[in-house]
């Protein structure tokens, strides 16, 4: 069930099987519309490799990174920081135990993986502790879906406004974790309308793509990253993300990567069929725009690294178009931390 300021969260019972009314209700709790606004007001963390070399902070500080499709479950004593980005109509949502510190990080990109994927997050971040109390941001999502203010109005209004993908995304979350057991106090709601903001040519965009947790003390950050520093193994994680549309074991599922307790990224093999070859060689003879238009569910809001980032991928597919290449024996790739903190293949 969701807490909101140590209080349980419930609505009218004449709207309460609409998981929509319950997301506007929460939207407008003042609770959560003051800590929006404050996180707002936090500088975003441009998180490098060099920075991460170069102040004494970061330095010494262990970071996960989390991709779309992705979830992260990390022990504060082996992990400073788990975060992701790149976030457009994706929701980034984290959940922490108060008293052990675990920290669990998904990048949901889809409804259908929300109810599995929770659970996946729950797993090690509750350890069969139903009771725990567990603290709870979503970053993200933006009003993708109509060309006007949907802010504006009254809330029947806005309602009829938002269609797109952030919003179906947002309410599944809710919903979930309304209907959960655990006891779940939300702290940051930082999505929808108060993660919009509007471009000079009226186009609207998120404030924040992404968000850093310092596991230690559970803080939120805004935070953006480098291609360097979103790794290891970026070019095959980011291959997966396409890849595991077809492939059945995924299905409904956040991707594996991190290993908890050993602090070691353990990615998971995923295939991918030649049917995937072929289109990743006609997107290769797209003009820039057109790979933009049709491999974004939000083009107006994009990265200027979209692009780039779309051919590399299929760069990787046409150069290794048997996956099994990638994963030798099904195997998963493994890569641990050195003393420096740097990812290395195992």
């Amino acid at each position: 069930m969701i807490y909101v300021g140590g209080v349980p969260f419930s609505v009218d019972s004449e709207s309460s099987s609409q998981e929509s009314d319950m997301l506007f209700a929460l939207m407008e709790h003042p609770i959560l519309v003051s800590a929006s606004s404050s996180l707002k007001a936090i500088p975003e963390w441009k998180f490098t490799i060099s920075e991460e070399s170069g102040s004494e902070r970061s330095r010494q500080s262990k970071c996960v990174y989390i991709f779309q499709g992705e979830y992260a479950t990390v022990d504060p004593a082996l992990v400073d920081l788990v975060g992701t980005d790149e976030a457009t109509t994706c929701v980034g949502l984290a959940i922490r135990n108060r008293t052990s510190g675990m920290t669990s990080v998904a990048h949901m990109d889809s409804p259908n993986i929300v109810d599995v994927g929770i659970t996946q997050m729950l797993t090690l971040v509750v350890n069969q502790n139903s009771d725990a109390e567990l603290d709870v941001h979503l970053i993200g999502g933006f009003e993708d879906a109509s060309p006007q203010r949907a802010s504006d109005g009254t809330r029947a209004e806005r309602k009829a406004k938002l269609e797109g993908y952030s919003f179906p995304l947002c309410a599944k979350i809710v919903e979930t974790l309304q209907k959960s057991r655990g006891k779940f106090h939300l702290q940051t709601l930082h999505v929808l309308r108060h993660n919009t903001r509007w471009d000079s040519r009226g186009n609207a965009c998120p404030i924040f793509h992404g968000f850093l947790v310092e596991t230690s003390t559970g803080s939120v950050i805004p935070a953006s990253f480098d291609r360097m520093s979103r790794c290891p193994d970026e070019i095959v994680r980011r291959t997966r993300i396409t890849a595991c549309f077809e492939d059945s074991h995924w299905n409904g599922r956040l991707l594996e990567t991190y290993d908890t307790q050993t602090d070691r990224f353990i990615i998971a093999p995923c295939s991918w069929t030649k049917r995937q070859l072929h289109f990743a060689l006609t997107v290769q003879e797209l003009p820039d725009s057109e790979i933009l238009l049709s491999r974004s569910t939000s083009p107006f809001a994009e990265g200027p690294d979209f692009v780039d980032t779309e051919r590399r991928k299929c760069d990787y597919l046409i150069r290794y178009p048997d996956w099994r290449h990638t994963f030798p024996m099904k195997q998963p790739r493994v890569f641990v931390r050195t003393v420096d903190g740097i990812w290395v293949r195992q």
